[in-house]
């Protein structure tokens, strides 16, 4: 409370406010410091006094406070370690601390108005910024103290949190508020990346994982705010350098952290069908990145991004690999036009993951192509007038879907399948040449020798990270939803099931309602129980029937034996040899009338769960 009181101390890390001193002041006690918030923003139209010495005095007292907090550094990265929270976390943000207010505000306003690219340039090599380390150090504060207790048994997660930071947070909701904080996160995160004529002329800041992780606690803990990024193109300045770091880090193994933070934050906004419908818009290069040049939408970033991720990543990534499929199945409904390079790319993944070696070698590795299946099946059935980019891909990709519909059962085939999964990378074999990188991109490095692993918390399973909700809902359904939100049962948690009677996709059953309450530390035991085993695991023809018979292949069969003869036809009629002609045939072309009835979308939506409320711990410290 002391150092509370002294990061409001007049003349000491604020301004004094009007003619008055700081020996007019008997006692910081009797001080009202809703007065001396530090920046202009959110609940404060003022704008106060900058002192560089000031600066300096906040960043001291910000770091003696963290310091205070890091208790979290020097316990295992277990449930019961941490059960009963953080004391300093909870004094600092209770109502004892009478500063909660105006310290909230000033560390948010810090953050999201400072621009460090200044008016002139070079003007960082001329003068020293005393703001920068202030606004790293408040940031950091910020996202430690926006902390959430692991729920104990008997609470009510429903209720308002005991933290005044999160009460606060979920509680701002002016518009104007909400645009001053996403220019603020996009501004910071966007700078580092950002090209000018003049090389090195701005100041380029780091603290791109801190900026994810308050991203990420404003849209879990402010709905009001998710939709405000959602609802406009802005969300696509948050996801451009999302991907940028994502695909940046892929190699590296000291960054596995970063790589999950901007996986869940995408698959968080996934949930919402804003998301999807914005990825549509064009992408016009501004970021350097190492992936082939193309010319599409925010969503070939996207696919193409993840692509790279999957195939060039390192090991410790692939339980991130359901968690990107899950995304793509999300926007799936809402993408009008794929390019021929990202088409390409996702075709390749289908042809990577349904090799009988690769299905084999693993219980859960069907699983991916399940998923990659549901995503064909929502862009040919909702979207395939402007997708004949990818219609064409896999037209002529027509021996993965058929080899997959074929799989082999016989003991002796799969036991030749099995004994050829060794060392074989998820590369493309169809290119003659690599993809040309875009100008000025460098490739993603490895961690340096010497670099210390991260020990993070192992990801919870996706159905343990997700809950099921129909984009379709029926009548019934929406007679429940009505009364649900009569008696405020929407707001508790509870998951909405899916349209009663409606066919579930396969590959996204394992009964996610059931499994989402489970404890992270049984996730835990089953994950070293499977990964102990793996090598003990010999699959068998009634393991490889309990799932090839639920494959949804039946829309992407269908469509191949309407449009592969008509093709095939043309081609041979008019001698083609150019694809451009058949693209135009396949743009002009239609199903309507016979393909399977539609099924309905089905959204795997982000729940909060303890396992990675624990992940968040660990990796913030």
């Amino acid at each position: 409370i002391a150092i509370c009181d002294l990061l409001f101390c007049p003349e000491f890390t604020v301004s004094s406010a009007g003619n008055r001193s700081r020996d007019e002041v008997d006692e910081l006690i009797n001080l009202d410091s809703c007065e001396y918030i530090w920046e202009k923003g959110v609940g404060f139209a003022q704008t106060p006094s900058q002192t560089p010495q000031h600066h300096h005095n906040r960043v001291e007292l910000l770091r003696l406070i963290l310091t205070c907090c890091s208790e979290s550094i020097y316990l295992p990265p277990t449930n019961e370690a941490h059960i009963g929270g953080n004391k300093w976390v909870h004094l600092f943000t209770s109502p004892e601390n009478r500063h909660a207010l105006p310290l909230f505000t000033s560390l948010i306003n810090t953050v999201c108005g400072y621009d460090p690219a200044g008016v002139l340039p070079y003007n960082h090599l001329i003068w020293a910024d005393s703001k920068e380390n202030l606004v790293e150090m408040a940031l950091q504060v910020l996202v430690v103290t926006l902390d959430q207790d692991l729920p104990m048994d008997g609470d009510n997660p429903d209720g308002p949190p005991d933290n005044l930071f999160l009460n606060y947070l979920s509680r701002i909701h002016r518009e104007e508020d909400f645009q001053f904080m996403l220019s603020g996160i996009t501004r910071l995160l966007m700078n580092p990346l950002v090209q000018t004529y003049l090389p090195g002329s701005q100041r380029k800041v780091h603290f791109h994982q801190e900026l994810l992780i308050f991203f990420w606690k404003l849209c879990e803990h402010n709905r009001k705010f998710m939709f405000h990024v959602l609802k406009s193109s802005d969300v696509l300045e948050i996801i451009v350098p999302i991907l940028h770091h994502l695909n940046d880090a892929r190699a590296d193994h000291s960054r596995v952290g970063l790589m999950h933070i901007g996986v869940f934050i995408l698959l968080l906004l996934s949930g919402e069908r804003n998301f999807g419908v914005r990825l549509n818009k064009p992408y016009t290069a501004t970021v350097p990145m190492d992936i082939p040049v193309f010319s599409g939408s925010h969503a070939d970033l996207l696919i193409i991004v993840f692509h790279k991720i999957i195939t060039t990543g390192h090991q410790r990534l692939q339980p991130l690999f359901d968690c990107l499929l899950t995304i793509l199945c999300n926007i799936s409904p809402y993408l009008k036009s794929m390019s021929m390079t990202a088409a390409c790319k996702l075709i390749h993944l289908v042809e990577a993951f349904s090799t009988p070696w690769f299905l084999m070698s693993n219980q859960t590795n069907h699983n991916l192509v399940f998923f990659l299946l549901e995503m064909l099946n929502n862009i040919i059935q909702y979207q395939f007038d402007g997708n004949y980019n990818l219609v064409y891909t896999m037209i002529r990709k027509r021996t993965v879907f058929h080899q997959l519909a074929n799989l082999p059962t016989d003991c002796s085939t799969m036991q030749k399948n099995a004994s050829k999964k060794s060392k074989k990378p998820l590369t493309r074999k169809s290119s003659q040449i690599e993809d040309e990188s875009m100008e000025g991109s460098q490739p993603a490095r490895p961690a340096e020798p010497g670099t210390l692993k991260a020990s993070l918390m192992k990801l919870p399973r996706i159905e343990n990270l997700t809950e099921d909700v129909s984009a379709h809902p029926s009548k019934k359904l929406m007679d429940q939803l009505t009364q649900s939100l009569a008696s405020n049962s929407l707001e508790s948690g509870k998951p909405i099931a899916a349209v009663a009677g409606s066919p579930v996709q396969p590959g996204a059953d394992v009964g996610r309602g059931e499994a989402a309450g489970s404890e992270k530390v049984e996730e835990n035991e089953k994950k070293d129980d499977s990964s102990s085993t793996a090598d003990k695991w010999v699959p068998t023809p009634e393991w490889i029937s309990s799932w090839k018979n639920k494959m949804p292949l039946q829309t992407v069969m269908r469509m191949l034996q309407v449009l592969v003869p008509q093709v095939e036809k043309m081609c041979i009629d008019k001698g083609l040899t150019d694809e451009s002609e058949i693209l135009r045939f396949l743009q002009n072309g239609t199903l309507v009338g016979l393909l399977p009835v539609p099924h309905p979308i089905l959204i795997r939506r982000y729940q909060a769960n303890p396992g990675t409320a624990m992940w968040f711990r660990t990796y913030m410290w």
